[in-house]
Order: structure tokens, then sequence, then C-alpha cells
């Protein structure tokens, strides 16, 4: 009997990328518990001291392993302004991050914070030449209003932080537009040693006037483990990516969501409301849909 041609997928490959989505979902839960942490700490010291103590704690954790000894020319640039101005950006992001925190439950904050990928379509244009089509404006327009659901700007009962997380997504937008830039002159490690160097140098001179000692063991202990998660994360999330294709990672950050209420509940007895879970089912499937438009250009 004769059969059409087969298609066998390598073993081998498909190991590999299922060893990829798992890195990624432990990247994921990594950054879930950072978030959790965070917010947690806010109520035991100022915003800023907690910044400190994440950009801090991942620069000396990695200073082990990525440091201008054990890899020479590392601190080596060929755009030193852009590398800060993207450092800066970061910074930003996780400043009004973490004051949203402070006041908005986990899922309210993520699921604004899920509006990057419809912002960085929006700035790849006039920034990185990568126009987009009427299908993904209006991708993005569908996405927007699941951020509005989530904010409902005028209904009373939604906080004013809500723009602290809507200012986040718009820094953490640069931050990605200006990494893909440096992705073609700098390498990783130069990227990534910047990122924590600047974080850390610019809230050290903040210090002296938030800083507040802490007394209990358990504080002392979240403030290093904050740092680690962070290196730890995103170590994952480069292994991921040498492992499996971005399109086929990309979905499972939406896990990321799932995570956040997980922990806003039990630690913090936040239960999402309606609007909330339906903002963010809007902006996960515009997201997905942005996604599948990325895979069917990329195969045409």
């Amino acid at each position: 009997m004769t059969t059409g041609p087969s298609h066998h997928t390598d073993p081998d490959q498909i190991r590999a990328r299922l060893t990829g989505i798992a890195l990624m979902c432990g990247a994921v839960l990594s950054f879930a518990c950072l978030d959790a942490i965070a917010k947690y700490l806010n109520g035991y010291m100022d915003t800023l001291q907690v910044v400190w103590a994440r950009y801090t704690g991942a620069f000396v954790l990695t200073l082990f392993i990525f440091n201008p000894v054990s890899r020479p020319g590392m601190m080596r640039t060929k755009r030193p302004l852009l590398q800060l101005v993207r450092s800066a950006m970061l910074l930003g992001s996780t400043v009004t991050n973490f004051l949203a925190f402070r006041y908005l439950q986990l899922d309210q904050a993520l699921a604004i914070l899920f509006s990057t990928p419809f912002i960085v379509a929006i700035l790849a244009g006039p920034v990185l030449g990568e126009w987009i089509g009427w299908r993904r404006w209006v991708a993005i327009l569908v996405g927007f209003s699941g951020v509005l659901l989530v904010t409902r700007p005028g209904v009373g009962d939604v906080h004013w932080a809500a723009l602290y997380s809507v200012a986040s997504a718009l820094f953490y937008s640069l931050y990605i537009v200006a990494t893909r830039v440096l992705s073609k002159s700098d390498t990783s490690d130069t990227t990534l040693f910047y990122s924590n160097l600047v974080g850390a140098v610019a809230m050290l001179p903040v210090m002296p006037f938030v800083w507040n000692t802490p007394d209990d063991p358990f504080i002392i202990f979240l403030m290093v483990a904050f740092g680690a998660l962070g290196s730890f994360g995103h170590y994952l999330l480069i292994v991921a990516h040498r492992l499996a294709p971005a399109s086929v990672l990309a979905p499972f950050m939406y896990t990321q969501l799932v995570w956040a209420i997980g922990f806003g509940f039990m630690i913090f007895g936040d239960v999402p409301n309606s609007w909330t879970l339906a903002g963010a089912a809007v902006v996960v499937a515009s997201g997905l849909y942005l996604l599948h438009r990325e895979r069917v250009r990329g195969t045409a």
C-alpha cells in the first residue's frame, strides 16, 4: 500500500522543546514568587528599599558567574548610551510595578502589565521598522479593551495606583525594544550585566533616606531570596530560549497570571473580581493571537 510522505520530528528536538517549556514555566513561577515577595516586603519597608534589594541581590549573585574577570571584555559595549537608557527603562518598570503592588492585587497589576506586547507592537514600526498589518491592529485594540476592563477608568472602585501598572508597562515596552536593538551589537551577558549594575548603583544614593534596618530574620531571608529568585528566573529564561523557539515559549508566560491569583489568595487573601478575570482573559487571548500572527509571518 502506498502512503503519502511522512513528516518525522527529531526526538531530540521534541525533548529539547519540552525541556524549554518546563524551564519557561519555572522562570515564570520564579517571577510570580518575586512579585509576591515584593508585595509582602512593601508592608515592612519603603518600596525603594525593596527595589534596592532586588537589584543589589541580583547583581552580587550574578557577579560570581558573569564578571569582567572570568569573561574579559564583558563590559565592552558598542552602544553605551543605549545600554544606560535600556537599564533605566527596566529600573523605571520595576519601581512603578512594585509601587503598584503596594495598593493593587497581584492579578490586577499583572493583567495590566500583560499589555506590554501590544505596546511593543506599536513601537516596533517607527523604531525597528517592523510595521504591523490590520489584523494585529485589531488584536491590539481588543487587548487594550481588556486592560480597560481591568482598570475601568472613571469607575470609583478602581484604585488610582493602576496608573503605576500602566507606567510599568510603558517602561517595560521601551526596555524590550531597546533590548532588541542591542541584541544586534552586544552580547546577552553584557546586557544582563549592565541591567543589574545600573539598577544597583542608581538605588544606592537613595538608601540613606529610606533605609529601615530589618530585625526579623524572615524578612532578611526574603530580601536575600529576592535577588536570588530574580537571577534564577532570568537564568531559566535564557536557557529555555536556547532550547526552544520564542514562539513556542511565549504562550507559557501567561501562566504567571495563574500563579499571581494563587499567591494573592493564599498570602494576602485577595480574591480576583469578575472584571479582572474578564479583562485578563481578553488580554491573554489578544496576546496569543498576536503571537499566532508572528508565527504565520515567520513561516511565510
